[in-house]
């Protein structure tokens, strides 16, 4: 948890700033905290996996890379719509394997438009088992797409987020539904978060998920990993 910070701040304290000409600035955005720079994706990701590779090998750990396309976000009906390009919808698919294959991305999350599940079927059969594709937007949690998913094999990965679907036993049923059908499961915060810890113990103990989303900096963020460190150090000593 505490290599996670450390990339954070090599990113944007360090990389971002000898990247940027001049009297450009590096600043945080959004709920997630995350560094914003006019660069372009490819060069982002490049920071990403540089500064990865550099703490890892300073901490002797191994330091997973992820994202989050959030993909329905900027599709448009016909194409994908980046700042400085627009891709098909079979273009947006190699790129959501390039991830993986080219900048090794383990976790791919929301790669295709939410009605796509062909697509994300494409990308999870081509990557295989060396990444995660995860369904979020795609699934919300609900155990009705979730099947869908699981016959049209769309995903090896499910996010789950409790207030997304509405109820403790909805998500119990979701997560339940995507074990058997070999999904490994990441436990999800929601943006405009508190400091409530609850989904450590879900993530940690009864989901045995694979991840937590949770983010990185701040308190409300920092509350989750706290709470799992606290979780961790009371079931070694049973």
């Amino acid at each position: 948890m505490i290599t996670n910070a450390m990339v954070h701040r090599r990113v944007g304290g360090e990389k971002l700033s000898q990247e940027l000409p001049g009297g450009c600035s590096v600043g945080l955005g959004g709920d997630e905290k995350a560094w914003t720079a006019s660069i372009t994706d490819e060069k982002a990701m490049e920071i990403l996996r540089e500064s990865v590779d550099e703490v890892s090998k300073e901490r002797g750990v191994r330091i997973l890379t992820g994202t989050d396309l959030a993909a329905s976000e900027f599709f448009d009906g016909k194409h994908y719509v980046y700042r400085d390009r627009k891709l098909s919808r079979d273009e947006q698919i190699d790129f959501a394997v390039s991830l993986a294959r080219e900048y090794g991305f383990y976790y791919i999350e929301d790669p295709m438009d939410e009605r796509d599940f062909e697509g994300f079927a494409e990308i999870t059969k081509k990557v295989g088992g060396s990444a995660l594709v995860v369904g979020d937007d795609l699934y919300t949690t609900n155990p009705r797409r979730i099947a869908e998913g699981i016959e049209k094999k769309a995903t090896n990965g499910v996010l789950i987020k409790v207030n997304q679907i509405g109820t403790l036993s909805d998500t119990v049923e979701s997560v339940k539904l995507a074990t058997r059908a070999g999904m490994l499961n990441t436990i999800s915060h929601r943006s405009g978060e508190t400091t409530d810890d609850f989904i450590a113990h879900l993530g940690g103990v009864a989901f045995s998920s694979r991840f937590i989303k949770s983010g990185t900096i701040g308190g409300e963020r920092l509350a989750k990993l706290n709470e799992l460190i606290r979780i961790e150090e009371e079931l070694s000593t049973d």
